[in-house]
């Protein structure tokens, strides 16, 4: 036919055929970032990705500040932790200036004059601006017992002599709000870490042993998940915490919730465990170890959990956050931790009641860390888990 073309009148495609000899040892060039990347354990690429997440990052650093700060909670505030302050109840949060009419001081306040008034039966201040009290620092103050062992008496800052320094404000009892928020961090925060190194202990047994055997012991242990996951979660929380003897001593009572928090949220990370090691028992290396005589415990520490130790990280970092608003509403309900123990769901027990709310909304204050840090821990873990999986392209 007119419309077909004949083979023999297409032109052959262009090609080159080089003249060099061949060597079988010639390879692609690679430039040092290439090089850098290609050597790179998954630790190294894991923490390139992070540093991209900068959100991640500066919540990083405030947690690690936060949790520092616990270390030197006594050295921090102002006050002592049990220091009351009787002639100044339900003081408002002062202000601090620099410069006294017209002339540079430096940091100081004014003196505080309080007065109950009969006619709405609540504390009223006014300042007394003639003469400024210099606020001082690196200073003598309240003695404490550091960590109940040591006494000192050394803080970064202190009130000024003769006066007082109440930058957030007082409680019905005269006691610094300030004070009292750094000294809950200490409990507040290292209840999520202790809860969390509970329920990943347990997550890593029961989710390995079920992964690794199958069987029945995969059934038995998806039917207790199954059955600790069916309750609900804050109501199992209040029950437990109210059935801790009320003769517990405060350190006992902290431990009880604490193993509370931890036995109720294993779960999830036991099935992550679990779903892995479905997948990486049937790998190479794994049958190869159990060929070369190693135990089942050796596989499933040396061998499978490290390979996806980022991800129970990234999981971990993720429900930290949930254990510490559990302690914090536990405590605010009063079924938690009680005083003298020291968190910020104790201090926020004297905010329950709306009427004290709107006279003193400083009383709200310790709320304030607890959303910070709940939002630092969801920001990092969010990016630990973009980082776990460094081939992914983000």
């Amino acid at each position: 036919m007119s419309g077909r073309r004949n083979d023999a009148d297409i032109p052959p495609l262009p090609h080159t055929v080089s003249d060099a000899p061949f060597d079988p040892y010639s390879v692609e060039a690679v430039t040092p970032e290439q090089e850098k990347y290609f050597l790179a354990t998954q630790w190294q690429l894991m923490w390139w990705k992070l540093k991209r997440h900068r959100l991640a990052v500066w919540s990083g650093i405030f947690l690690i500040v936060m949790y520092a700060s616990i270390l030197v909670s006594e050295i921090l505030a102002p006050y002592a932790l049990q220091s009351r302050n009787t002639d100044y109840l339900y003081h408002p949060p002062q202000s601090i200036r620099l410069f006294h009419e017209g002339s540079f001081v430096g940091p100081f306040v004014y003196k505080s004059i309080g007065q109950f008034d009969l006619k709405d039966f609540q504390w009223k201040y006014s300042e007394d601006k003639s003469t400024p009290q210099p606020i001082r620092f690196f200073c003598l103050g309240d003695t404490y017992q550091y960590f109940g062992l040591i006494e000192g008496r050394f803080h970064l800052v202190c009130p000024p002599k003769d006066g007082q320094l109440f930058l957030l404000g007082t409680d019905r009892l005269g006691r610094d709000v300030l004070s009292r928020m750094i000294y809950g961090a200490r409990i507040s925060l290292t209840v999520g870490l202790f809860g969390i190194t509970i329920s990943f202990i347990i997550g890593l047994v029961v989710g390995g042993l079920a992964g690794y055997y199958g069987g029945w012991v995969d059934s038995a242990s998806q039917r207790a998940i199954e059955v600790v996951r069916s309750f609900p979660e804050l109501p199992l929380w209040m029950a437990l915490s109210a059935a801790l003897p009320v003769t517990w001593s405060p350190i006992l009572v902290y431990f009880g919730i604490t193993i509370i928090l931890g036995l109720l949220d294993w779960t999830g990370l036991a099935r992550a465990v679990r779903s892995k090691l479905l997948a990486l028992r049937e790998e190479d290396f794994t049958t190869a170890a159990v060929l070369m005589g190693a135990k089942p415990s050796r596989v499933i520490g040396r061998h499978l959990i490290p390979n996806f130790m980022s991800h129970l990280i990234a999981s971990a970092t993720l429900s930290i956050p949930s254990m510490i608003l559990g302690e914090t509403a536990l405590s605010f309900l009063g079924l938690g931790l009680r005083p003298p123990i020291t968190s910020w769901g104790v201090l926020l027990v004297e905010a329950q009641n709306i009427n004290v709310v709107a006279l003193y909304p400083w009383l709200m204050l310790p709320v304030v860390p607890v959303i910070l840090t709940i939002l630092a821990f969801n920001f990092l873990g969010d990016g630990l888990r973009d980082a776990a999986d460094p081939y992914k392209n983000s």
